[in-house]
């Protein structure tokens, strides 16, 4: 691939013209599973009564090539993510011309805190007071603007379960938000969780998100701009945006079912 497709004005005459067969048969695919995720989404806010405009697509590219992404900007996709530092970094780097938003999604390592703040936009997985420390100094060494995070939810462990999983008990919530609201280089942006695998709420997207929703609801009290709410994934985003979510995590139904990762 040639590097005119990861220009600045993606879905240009000269991007299209620079598509192979191969690329421009993948280009289709994409944009019609795009078509599909976008009446999902249009769908569930008639449902639950809402605007459209309320819930952002965040299209999950990991395990999948920086080509990938950049039909996916050539499609009007504006946001995406990754959750593992050593693909996204390099893909963003790539993609560095194109006009998106870069979210990192993944459990995060304190060592890898200065390269996530070279590329990110925002980061869904605080989960740990040591982890949001690492962003806030690395984000000032770089000299950016301030980086949005979001505190990473375990709703498992309320009832005692998923103790090896990422993310913060409900109620250890309020004291992570504060922190991150008062670290330098960071802004609290609000909260995000997956779909339980142990406790009373596991296989009920409804209610888990419904819980997450009441999380959320306190955290805004405190912190009003906290008003990210990032749920739902290709299963069961119908049940996130019934329950509030601002922002659906994507992958799997826009871009095919992934390879197991080496």
């Amino acid at each position: 691939m040639t590097n005119d497709i990861y220009g600045p004005f993606p879905g240009s005459a000269a991007f299209l013209a620079a598509l192979t067969e191969r690329q421009r048969a993948r280009y289709e695919e994409l944009g019609t599973n795009l078509e599909v995720v976008e009446r999902r989404i249009a769908d569930a806010c008639a449902a639950a009564g809402r605007p459209r405009s309320e819930v952002s697509m965040v299209v999950v590219t990991k395990t999948y090539p920086a080509e990938d992404t950049a039909l996916l900007a050539a499609l009007g996709v504006t946001e995406v993510a990754e959750n593992r530092d050593q693909d996204a970094a390099p893909k963003a780097e790539t993609c560095v011309n194109l006009p998106l938003t870069w979210h990192f999604v993944g459990q995060l390592q304190t060592n890898k805190a200065r390269s996530v703040v070279r590329y990110a936009d925002l980061v869904h997985s605080v989960d740990r007071p040591r982890l949001a420390e690492s962003l806030g100094a690395a984000v000032l060494k770089a000299e950016r603007v301030p980086l949005g995070c979001l505190v990473q939810v375990a709703l498992d462990k309320e009832a005692g379960e998923g103790e090896h999983r990422a993310g913060v008990a409900p109620a250890d919530v309020p004291a992570l938000a504060d922190l991150i609201a008062d670290t330098p280089g960071l802004q609290l942006a609000g909260v995000m969780t997956v779909a339980p695998l142990q406790g009373p709420l596991a296989g009920d997207p409804a209610r888990a998100f419904g819980r997450l929703a009441e999380i959320a609801s306190a955290v805004r009290a405190t912190h009003p701009a906290a008003t990210m709410v990032s749920a739902g994934m290709s299963g069961d985003l119908e049940q996130a945006v019934a329950a509030g979510a601002t922002h659906v995590r994507v992958g799997t139904a826009v871009l095919g079912v992934r390879s197991p990762l080496g």
